[in-house]
């Protein structure tokens, strides 16, 4: 099976939808999945994610299947704190830079992330141990009905498939899924990746003969389409890329 997991377009919050460009990322999005097909496209209840999800749905005339668990409310509702530093605004726990410090100078001591010095005092009602013991069922779940069941860090294959599915949905809830989702710590995944708007991300569930398999990235935030599209090729509207 190949998992394509794939952010919203360009946004608007409020109202929840995508601006005139993020449309046309949506356009592009369904353009480069309809090259090899898909055979089932789940999204996100967001409106933003619903809009990005409907282009590639009708082009490709596969009904849009809602997963409630993947919501970016309510990922931001636990993971996310008040930052001082930019007039007490919420920020997501993963941008915090000390995460990048966890393993050198609060490992040995707090050898849990959510332990760590950066999550120290920090204002608001987050609850990352919320978020992951939410999320983590939930995506066994979703995966259980795809056919592969978590076992410790594998997952036994019970329904062997060769199906392509994509699920439209956002920055913060991918950021917080794909460490549990690929087995990689926390903070050393937040300190190394990121995604962008429509950047598509493909997980390979190889359907090995020892009925056995594992979840492993082939592409991360792949912008192929925007670049096929001719529009800005940016980094979340900040870095020319």
């Amino acid at each position: 099976m190949l998992l394509y997991v794939i952010r919203h377009g360009d946004p608007i919050y409020n109202p929840d939808s995508l601006t005139p460009k993020g449309k046309r990322q949506a356009e592009a999005v369904a353009r480069r999945l309809s090259v090899h097909g898909l055979d089932r496209i789940f999204s996100s209840p967001l409106g933003r994610a619903q809009d990005t999800a409907r282009p590639t749905s009708e082009l490709l005339g596969i009904p849009i299947e809602t997963e409630d668990w993947t919501s970016e409310n309510l990922a931001w509702g636990e993971f996310t704190f008040l930052d001082p530093e930019f007039n007490k605004k919420k920020r997501w726990l993963f941008s915090i830079p000390g995460f990048r410090f966890h393993e050198g100078k609060d490992h040995e001591r707090n050898p849990d992330w959510r332990d760590c010095d950066c999550l120290q005092n920090l204002e608001g009602e987050y609850d990352p141990k919320t978020c992951y013991d939410r999320i983590g069922p939930a995506s066994d779940d979703f995966l259980r009905r795809l056919g592969y069941e978590k076992t410790g860090n594998y997952y036994k294959i019970i329904n062997a498939n060769d199906q392509r599915v994509a699920l439209f949905c956002h920055e913060g809830f991918t950021m917080c899924w794909f460490p549990y989702l690929l087995g990689i710590p926390p903070h050393l995944f937040w300190s190394a990746f990121s995604i962008t708007h429509t950047g598509i991300n493909i997980i390979h569930f190889e359907n090995h003969k020892s009925g056995f398999t594992f979840p492993r990235c082939l592409s991360w935030d792949d912008l192929s389409h925007i670049y096929e599209a001719r529009l800005p090729l940016q980094h979340k509207n900040k870095i020319d890329i």
